[in-house]
This record gives C-alpha cells, structure tokens and sequence, in this order.
C-alpha cells in the first residue's frame, strides 16, 4: 500500500474510529493516542493489507482490539463522547436543548452498558454501519451481534422510560 493509497482510502475514516475508541474507552485522549496507534500498527503492515478484502473492517478491527487490551489493562474511566452523534439540525432553540439534552443521557446510558453491547451500538446505530461490516469488526456472529444490539436499545429504552416517568411525576 502506498502512501497516497492509505491517505485516500483509511485516513478519512479517523473519525469513525475516534468515535468508537472514545465510546469504549470514555477518554477523549486515549481514543486519540488509540486513533494514532491503531493507524502506525496498520502502515507497518502496508505490505500485507492488500491481502485484506476489506481494509477498512480491518482498521476499525485493529482499533477495537487495542481499546479492548487497554481497557483491560487499565480499567479506564472518565469523559463520554463530546460531538453531536446525530447530525440533527433543529432551527427551534428550545428543540436544540431538548434534543441536546436527550443525547447527552443517551451518550451516558451507553457508557453503563456492557462493553459487547456499547461496541454494537456505537458501530450500528452511530457509525451507521451495517451487520456484515460489524461482524468483520468484532468477529461476532449474526446472531451474536443482534441479540446484542437488541438488549443495549432495550436496555437504554427502558432507562429512558423510567427518567421520562420520574421527571412526569416531579411535575
């Protein structure tokens, strides 16, 4: 792989990665130095990555594991995601807020879910990804990945629930 090939073709999916380093890891500078680490692992391996079908896959495959071995090793914990994960533009100032606000505590609720359950989530529903891609990613099955998806929506869609319960009955 060349340098021009690597620019063009990985580097413009830095932020995917970040996003996903910084939902597992909740650092924002450990998702940067992962980021960085995840793409000198793959340019010393330039030579075997055009024996990859997928390159990108593999990239996002690399920067999971690393997030996973420093998880383990150091047990981190600290910030959440930071950037808007939605893209939404409300014109209503007031829609903004509520908008903002229901992020944030989704941001947070994915940060109590299990680590196999949050990786699902981040790459399904805000890296847009589909099950083929995350299951080149994690090396889960179908099945394994579904399931998976289904009880961290649940989970967060039953937490949601009861905030909006308890804020309706403080009114």
């Amino acid at each position: 792989m060349t340098k021009e090939e690597f620019t063009s073709v990985l580097l413009p999916h830095k932020n995917s990665m970040f996003r996903m380093a910084n939902c597992l890891l909740q650092n924002t500078e450990e998702a940067e130095d992962t980021v960085q680490e995840a793409f000198i692992k793959v340019w010393n391996r330039k030579m075997k990555i055009r024996d990859i079908k997928n390159p990108v896959a593999f990239l996002m495959s690399v920067t999971r594991n690393l997030c996973i071995d420093k998880l383990r090793g150091n047990k981190i914990t600290g910030l959440t995601l930071d950037e808007d994960i939605t893209g939404s533009n409300k014109d209503h100032p007031a829609d903004m807020t509520e908008h903002n606000q229901m992020i944030s505590i989704v941001k947070k609720l994915m940060t109590l879910l299990p680590e196999q359950q949050r990786t699902v989530l981040q790459l399904r529903d805000v890296e847009g990804l589909p099950y083929e891609e995350i299951e080149k990613i994690t090396g889960w099955e179908t099945n394994y990945v579904r399931v998976n998806l289904s009880r961290g929506r649940k989970k967060i869609r039953e937490t949601l629930i009861k905030i909006q319960e308890y804020e309706t009955a403080r009114a």
